[in-house]
């Protein structure tokens, strides 16, 4: 009986206890009903947040918006081959630290940290700036001498918990104090130039400092060392912060669009401009009242440690004036600010202790606690720490949510770098705020990493990785300054073109010039009168075109064309000769059968873009295969006959081959026919090659001197004699020495689509080599020639492209590729087109300034009849080029056309042309 009663006394006592918890909670929960916050409103706080950002990072309503978004010019984490001896300064709470970290990178990254604490004494935090920045220069002295490191020049990162507004990495203007600290006539000035200042005067000490960093940026930075994925990083302790990696193209205070930079939310401020009011307390208003910073920093008053402890004093002393705690009665010390700390909240909500606790703090604060008053106090502390983690959940919850949509990922796999007093020491904040993360973000995993050491580490491995990225940029740069070319240079190929221009009409230097202007016997352009029923074959590529072209003249003009396309194995294009035209009658003669046009007497015009030369309109001998053709038996023959010959074979049909035509003069003529002032064509694909008209008094290889010829220049074998080899760097010869025709064709080797990417293959090489790119690992795909087509090279240069697409063009071609690798492929890929562009330009200035003096013309009004998938296609390419003519060639007036159907209409419209010549010599 006895042992039953004493269980009933047990049980009634845990009865009476949890009752008395119960009532004691229900009683604070209704007093503090405001301070408990429901998922729907956290996830409407998000929704704000998210606003806020978007205005911080827009120019327009960048100086309203209370949430900064500073930008910090950090624009890389670090990537593992970081290395080297830094000094770092830690400044912003009540400590000052100075740290030398060495990063040594022996196949495994190792740190290796030393640091001293030095105090930070009220006078100096309320003086003159000049008195803090001595005094932290004297702390770095002090430290140096004391590691025996002076004679060292050590570069410095410092850490600075404050909002500045930076234009560069060693810049920090300061925006505002915070944290208590106070040094008149910082604000609005550069940090780093008045430490610098301070440094002077140790003329024995060599410190260059690189890097400004706040600590939020610190910690993520440190994380980022030992975690790849980190690309945030949250303070929560003395004050409240956080950053994360943006796209630098949403970031409108800095220019350029390619990668990403570190962004200092400066979270702190949000609300600053009342639109956290609905959920902001009578408490929260008082703290803010009593603050040196009032309506300032509203959101990190509602979380951070100081605020906290205070919040739940205010909150105390308002509920014993009320009789709802220690029996009505307050203490002189629970009256007197700053006397209830975060470390006593910590206390109270201790697992098991904290009860315990909560009597022990409370008698010290002169207060007689009875179970109740204890009961309450610890769930007061709950309610305030539980809402100070809810708010930061949100915050950062809107962060990860914009990182997943920036990367256009429906999971994001990411870590958070985090530090901070409140976040290491409260028992329960840590656990609280990664439930609710997960709770409003559920799409985003993510890793907590806590950052030791956390902010001054943070600096020296920005001050690493800023170091790393000046060496990287200057190899980039070196590899890449040779196709980077001058007025001068350009100048110089103009001139050196127009020398190879004369040595091919000469009949003394043709049989040795590069550029062996070839007549084409074509002696004008259309006028108008042209007509009839054509047939015209376009060969030149790996496809290859049939065409029937039906040209009306007379007031109605109009071209109608029929055509169809046949590919070119690549067995036929390296085959015999037999074999290809063969091949070609072969597609004739289905065309004609699909046109049903079997019996049809018709002329033809036969567009064959590979260099000829010419005895007459309708004979064409090879002078040599170009663009990846081989086939034999044909180089030195007449084409027209090689066709004769199969089209006999077949015998089949008769056709009545009236004129062989290069690509380039088919534009000229197709351009010529809607305009006529068009006397030139240019060809920018695949290959590259120029025709216009010439003079006849100038062609040493033609008889008569009277009117004019069309030249095809193949100036695409420019350079073959050497005239060019200064400006071929080391990729271009690669390129050659892997190409079908070593030595040939030098000049369309460095301005034509069939190797650009070729050349950015081999640059890719090199600086992968150098470790620049793809983390030093030359994958076999990069080791794969022609996979790099030039229409990635469009792609990749298109204006608007993210890094995120670029790294999906590279992942298409198995290269795994980070964000920084993405920057330096996109700016390759740019240099090697300019340079295409440039030299192209300045041929064509040669081009027509000689015809302006053919001419003796101060100004020439000009068209250029366009074709060519480089020209068509790439972002950029078409605008350099005119851009470069119009510089070098500046008494030109040049106008640009495409031509539309190029050269199968053009063949037909020459053919036509030919028709009209001839009848007119036969009158």
């Amino acid at each position: 009986a006895c042992k039953l009663l004493n269980m009933f006394a047990v049980h009634l006592v845990a009865f009476y206890f949890t009752k008395l918890k119960e009532d004691q909670i229900k009683k604070v929960d209704r007093f503090l009903y405001h301070m408990r916050l429901s998922d729907d409103t956290l996830l409407d706080v998000m929704t704000r947040f998210r606003v806020e950002m978007e205005k911080g990072l827009a120019k327009a309503t960048n100086p309203t918006a209370t949430v900064k978004m500073l930008p910090t010019f950090v624009r890389s984490m670090p990537d593992g081959s970081e290395k080297g001896d830094f000094l770092a300064l830690d400044l912003g709470g009540s400590n000052f630290r100075v740290l030398r970290v060495k990063v040594s990178e022996d196949g495994k990254q190792k740190v290796e940290m030393e640091s001293q604490f030095y105090p930070t004494p009220e006078e100096v935090i309320h003086g003159t700036g000049k008195q803090l920045f001595d005094y932290v220069a004297e702390c770095v002295v002090n430290f140096m001498e004391k590691k025996k490191i002076k004679d060292k020049k050590l570069p410095l990162g410092f850490t600075f918990s404050f909002p500045c507004k930076q234009a560069k990495l060693d810049e920090g203007i300061l925006i505002s104090w915070t944290k208590n600290f106070k040094a008149r006539g910082v604000q609005g000035t550069d940090v780093v130039s008045s430490l610098r200042k301070a440094m002077l005067k140790y003329q024995d000490v060599d410190v260059d400092v690189l890097a400004l960093v706040n600590d939020t940026v610190g910690s993520m930075m440190t994380c980022g060392f030992e975690d790849k994925y980190c690309e945030a990083g949250v303070i929560i302790g003395s004050g409240t912060n956080a950053c994360y990696m943006e796209e630098l193209r949403h970031i409108d205070l800095v220019e350029g669009d390619e990668g990403r930079m570190c962004i200092n939310t400066e979270w702190g401020a949000f609300g600053d401009d009342g639109s956290l009011e609905d959920i902001r307390t009578e408490f929260d208003r008082e703290i803010d009242l009593g603050s040196i910073n009032p309506g300032k920093q509203l959101f990190e008053k509602m979380i951070s440690g100081p605020h906290m402890g205070e919040l739940v004093r205010l909150i105390l002393v308002k509920m014993a004036k009320k009789g709802l705690l220690f029996k009505g009665n307050l203490s002189a010390a629970l009256r007197t600010k700053g006397k209830f700390e975060m470390k006593h909240v910590a206390a109270i909500e201790k697992y098991k202790e904290g009860l315990r606790n909560a009597r022990e703090i409370l008698s010290n604060l002169g207060l007689d606690p009875t179970e109740e008053d204890c009961i309450a106090v610890q769930h007061v502390c709950t309610i305030v720490s539980f809402r100070a983690a809810n708010l930061c959940a949100t915050t950062l919850a809107a962060i990860l949510a914009r990182l997943r949509e920036n990367k256009k990922l429906r999971r994001l796999r990411t870590t958070v770098g985090m530090d901070g007093t409140v976040y290491k020491t409260h028992p329960q904040f840590a656990k609280r705020l990664h439930k609710v993360v997960r709770r409003l973000a559920p799409e985003c995993d993510v890793r907590f990493l806590l950052s030791e050491s956390g902010s001054g580490k943070g600096a020296a491995m920005v001050t690493a990785v800023a170091y790393r990225l000046v060496s990287q940029r200057k190899q980039v740069d070196e590899a890449l300054a040779p196709f980077k070319l001058t007025k001068d240079q350009l100048c110089e190929v103009k001139k050196r073109m127009r020398t190879e221009l004369e040595h091919g009409l000469k009949k003394e230097t043709h049989h040795t010039a590069s550029v062996k202007m070839l007549p084409t016997y074509v002696y004008g352009t259309p006028d108008g009168t042209e007509r009839g029923k054509f047939l015209a074959l376009d060969l030149g590529g790996t496809n290859f075109r049939v065409l029937l072209v039906k040209i009306r003249s007379g007031l109605r003009r109009s071209v109608r064309m029929y055509n169809k396309i046949y590919a070119i194995p690549l067995w036929i294009m390296q085959g015999t000769g037999e074999e290809l035209f063969d091949h070609i009658v072969q597609c004739i003669s289905d065309f004609l059968d699909y046109m049903g046009m079997k019996g049809a007497q018709l002329p033809l015009g036969f567009t064959f873009s590979f260099p000829c030369r010419q005895a007459g309109i309708d004979k064409g001998t090879l002078v040599g295969w170009t663009k990846g053709f081989k086939a034999t038996d044909c180089e030195g023959e007449d084409v027209v006959d090689l066709l004769r010959e199969a089209i006999k074979r077949r015998n089949e049909f008769d056709l009545d081959i009236v004129a062989v035509v290069n690509d380039t003069v088919g534009t000229m003529m197709t351009c010529g026919y809607e305009d006529p002032k068009c006397e030139i064509g240019l060809i920018a694909g695949t290959g590259s090659n120029v025709c216009y008209m010439e003079e006849m008094r100038n062609i040493e290889l033609m008889e008569g001197d009277e009117g004019r010829m069309c030249i095809n220049t193949e100036w695409g074998a420019f350079g073959d004699n050497g005239c060019i080899d200064d400006l071929r760097t080391q990729f271009d010869r690669e390129v050659d020495e892997g190409s079908l025709n070593p030595g040939k064709q030098r000049y369309e080797k460095m301005t034509s689509g069939m190797y650009l990417g070729e050349i950015v293959r081999q640059i890719l090489i090199h600086l992968t080599k150098q470790g620049l790119l793809f983390r030093g690992q030359v994958s076999e795909r990069l080791k794969t020639r022609g996979i790099f087509e030039t229409k990635f090279l469009s792609q990749i240069e298109s204006d608007g492209l993210a890094l995120l697409q670029v790294r999906g063009i590279l992942q298409q071609l198995g290269l795994d590729s980070t964000c920084d690798d993405s920057i330096i492929v996109k700016e390759v890929c740019g240099v090697i087109s300019r340079r295409a562009a440039q030299l192209c330009g300045a041929g064509l200035a040669a081009i027509v300034d000689k015809i302006r003096e053919n001419r003796n013309l101060d100004c020439l009004e000009v068209t250029v009849g366009v074709d060519g998938t480089l020209y068509k296609l790439h972002p950029h390419f078409s605008r350099v080029l005119q851009e470069t003519v119009k510089e070098q060639a500046p008494t030109c007036g040049v106008t640009f056309m495409l031509s539309e159907d190029g050269s199968g209409k053009g063949a037909a419209l020459i053919t036509a042309v030919a028709r009209r010549f001839h009848s007119n010599r036969q009158h």
